[in-house]
């Protein structure tokens, strides 16, 4: 959703300003306090914890203080942060199930999840990353001024840097999906917020790929190079994209705050997608030159249309599913497709009435094309460890080696 929820007060008055989403982020999770000094103490060198609860503790404020808005800054701690927190999850370290991280809920602050385990941690920490990086495509996507004509405008490069954010926080879900959720064992799975489901991530992964994809069919429309058939394919792999997050959602327990809006917002864009599919194929189809192509087109156009009125409905839905949100003015693609879908669809079945009067039995809605989809996630790797984690530099600052350490402890319990 939106990054922020602000509440602006004058004198005793306060005004609740209800949050504009173009793109869809859930409610961001931040670090809540924990003690790691107590549960580290002893195990490793002082700096490293130090370190470790300086970072998390500098993003937990940061988050605090500005609402999820410091991106950079946050995101540039969590990176850091990252590089050492990466040493708590070697096994060979025997570290993993010893701090009991806790996270909340940025827009209420409620403790969602307090678990003992460093994959958790891991997870949490990239998610985070991910839901900062949608944030600002968002801030992007919704520009400060609107033009004298009382449209929105959006210029081109801002358009494609979301494009790229969009690419870059899918590329961070699905690492959170492919590589660190099956390091976490499935009886703290069960315990960890459901936000974190591995169908509700891998669906934010992927309608962030559908709504880079809007973007680019906006650009498509707004060029004068761009052919009926490269229009087509985009508005097809738009409602491909739609229909696997769909896929992915709808096995998820839902039950939790933003489930439900979620679900509503894959339905609102998965019926608009497939309206402009329906509006471009029909387009195709009215090229040709048999009647059968006119109607199946006319079909085309109507199917469209009547999407639309439902895509209208499911947006309401959306934007009224706790929290509650508003919908942007029409932009891009939607913006061109609820102007034409209507007035194409009264044009062609008017010229073409008489062909569908003749031919009842051939009004059927035909298939639409299959497509390759274009997007791909980016590739994300986690940083490199930090080098405070290197036990040759432990032992010149006279700090007991780790394993030496854990060894010792053993001893020592079974001598008691």
């Amino acid at each position: 959703m939106g990054c922020t929820y602000s509440v602006y007060g004058v004198g005793r008055k306060k005004k609740l300003s209800i949050p504009e989403v173009v793109v869809f982020a859930p409610c961001m999770r931040i670090p809540a306090q924990c003690d790691l000094q107590r549960a580290l103490k002893g195990l490793i060198p002082r700096d490293v914890i130090d370190k470790l609860s300086c970072l998390r503790n500098r993003i937990a404020l940061v988050a605090d203080d500005t609402g999820g808005s410091a991106i950079t800054e946050l995101r540039q701690a969590l990176e850091e942060y990252l590089s050492i927190l990466i040493g708590l999850t070697k096994k060979e370290h025997g570290l993993e199930n010893l701090v009991e991280f806790k996270w909340k809920n940025l827009v209420d602050g409620r403790q969602e999840t307090s678990v003992a385990n460093a994959w958790f941690e891991l997870l949490s920490v990239v998610h985070m990353m991910a839901m900062l990086t949608l944030c600002e495509a968002d801030t992007i996507m919704i520009p400060k001024d609107y033009s004298g004509s009382g449209f929105r405008v959006v210029s081109t490069d801002c358009k494609r840097d979301a494009v790229d954010l969009l690419l870059k926080a899918a590329g961070y879900l699905e690492f959170c999906v492919r590589n660190v959720l099956c390091c976490i064992p499935p009886e703290i799975k069960k315990s960890m917020s459901k936000d974190l489901q591995d169908g509700v991530l891998e669906a934010i992964s992927i309608q962030a790929l559908g709504q880079g994809t809007e973007i680019q069919l906006g650009l498509a429309i707004e060029s004068q190079k761009a052919t009926l058939s490269v229009k087509r394919r985009l508005a097809c792999e738009l409602l491909i994209y739609y229909s696997q997050a769909y896929q992915c959602i709808s096995g998820c327990d839902l039950s939790h705050g933003y489930g439900k809006k979620h679900m509503w917002f894959i339905k609102w864009k998965f019926l608009e997608a497939k309206a402009a599919a329906y509006y471009y194929h029909g387009l195709v189809l009215d090229k040709g030159s048999e009647p059968t192509c006119h109607i199946s087109a006319v079909c085309c156009f109507l199917a469209a249309q009547e999407l639309l009125v439902e895509s209208k409905k499911a947006c309401i839905s959306f934007c009224l599913a706790t929290p509650v949100t508003r919908a942007p003015p029409l932009w891009g693609a939607m913006k061109h497709l609820y102007q034409k879908i209507p007035e194409v669809a009264s044009r062609k079945s008017q010229m073409y009435g008489y062909l569908l009067e003749q031919e009842k039995a051939l009004q059927s809605l035909p298939e639409l094309p299959d497509f390759q989809l274009s997007l791909r996630p980016d590739d994300y790797e986690l940083p490199a460890i930090d080098p405070a984690w290197d036990s040759g530099n432990w032992e010149k600052q006279g700090q007991q080696p780790l394993k030496d350490h854990l060894n010792d402890s053993e001893d020592e319990i079974e001598t008691e």
